[in-house]
């Protein structure tokens, strides 16, 4: 969810994502993240559950990637991978996000991420408004190729998506 701020100009106007803090209904009140989160419940260092799920909507605006690779990293940290492992996830969801963006901001339109914990794999999918991606032969699409086992396009009603698949098994120093 996002709020509209105004700004120091007459018409100026930007969009500055919000987010919720307050505990799901039965979830702990004591702040402690439960199961029903796909967290396990040992607190700050704890590992993400196989079957977690976490989304996040942002304004179609590269300005906003910084906040999709930060999210990216710290679920990718949990997963008990090198990192190495966080950083190559990290960058292919960066450069997914690049490629169904587009060239530019879309005003009013979003880029939408997805993350799904399977048993021994992170599948994210990413969707924004590009009418269309990149020549497969481009250095982006290598460059994916390299760093994810999984790399699908998406067929979607309007803009670009794509599904990224990290095999996580496991292992941090």
């Amino acid at each position: 969810m996002a709020r509209a701020e105004q700004g120091t100009g007459a018409l100026e106007r930007r969009l500055v994502p919000t987010v919720d803090l307050s505990p799901a209904p039965g979830t702990p009140a004591d702040g402690d993240v439960g199961p029903s989160a796909g967290v396990a419940p040992s607190g700050q260092d704890a590992v993400l559950t196989p079957g977690a799920r976490v989304e996040l909507r942002l304004p179609a605006d590269p300005a906003f990637l910084s906040v999709l690779r930060t999210t990216t990293a710290a679920l990718a940290v949990r997963l008990d991978v090198t990192v190495d492992a966080v950083e190559d996830v990290r960058m292919a969801v960066d450069e997914a996000a690049s490629l169904v963006l587009g060239a530019a901001a879309t005003p009013g339109g979003f880029l939408d991420a997805s993350f799904a914990i399977g048993g021994h794999e992170l599948v994210v999918e990413v969707r924004g408004p590009a009418p269309f991606l990149p020549d497969r032969g481009s250095v982006a699409w290598a460059l994916l190729d390299a760093l994810v086992e999984g790399l699908e396009v998406l067929d979607v009603p309007q803009g670009s998506a794509l599904r990224l698949v990290h095999e996580t098994t496991g292992g941090a120093p």
